[in-house]
C-alpha cells in the first residue's frame, strides 16, 4: 500500500523571520513587539511598554515591511531623529517579515525590557503611509477593515 503525504498552507498564519534567531509562525494581528519577544524568543526592548513614547523596541526590516505606519510612529522616529527602523509596537504581523532586532535586553545595561506591551496598539492607531514621503496619506483605524 502507498502512503501519500501533503502538507496544507496555513495562509492566515505569517511568518515571522528574525535574523540570527530563525523562522517562527505567528498569530495572526499580533502585535511585532510580542512576536519576537514571545514566540522568536528574542529579547527585545520596550522601555515605554509598547507606547510609542521611545525607540528602544526598533527593529530594521529586512523583508515584508508594512506599507503603513502609525501617527505616533512617525512623530516618535521623527522628534529623535531615526531613520531606516521600524517600531516594533507600532506593527502588526499579518503578513510574512523578516527583521533584524537592533535593540535588545542583551548589552543594554537595563535590569528588564520594560512594561508589557499591551495586546494591541497602543495609543489607538492612526495610519499613514510609508511608501511616499512626499504625499502622506492618512486614515485612522476605524477605516480600515
Amino acid at each position: 500500500m502507498m502512503a501519500c503525504s501533503w502538507t496544507k498552507e496555513k495562509p492566515d498564519v505569517p511568518k515571522l523571520t528574525v535574523e540570527g534567531f530563525g523562522t517562527v509562525e505567528v498569530e495572526n494581528g499580533k502585535r511585532l513587539v510580542l512576536a519576537i519577544e514571545q514566540d522568536a524568543k528574542v529579547d527585545v526592548l520596550h522601555a515605554c511598554g509598547g507606547n510609542a513614547r521611545c525607540t528602544t523596541c526598533r527593529v530594521e526590516f529586512i523583508d515584508g515591511e508594512p506599507s503603513r505606519m502609525t501617527v505616533a510612529e512617525r512623530q516618535v522616529l521623527a522628534a529623535k531623529g531615526v531613520s531606516n527602523v521600524r517600531l516594533s509596537c507600532q506593527i502588526v504581523c499579518d503578513h510574512d517579515m523578516s527583521v533584524r532586532a537592533i535593540s535588545r535586553l542583551e548589552g543594554s545595561g537595563r535590569p528588564d525590557p520594560g512594561p508589557q506591551p499591551a495586546p494591541d496598539i497602543t495609543p489607538a492607531p492612526e495610519w499613514t503611509a510609508v511608501s511616499d514621503a512626499g504625499s502622506v496619506d492618512e486614515w485612522s483605524a476605524r477605516d480600515i477593515p
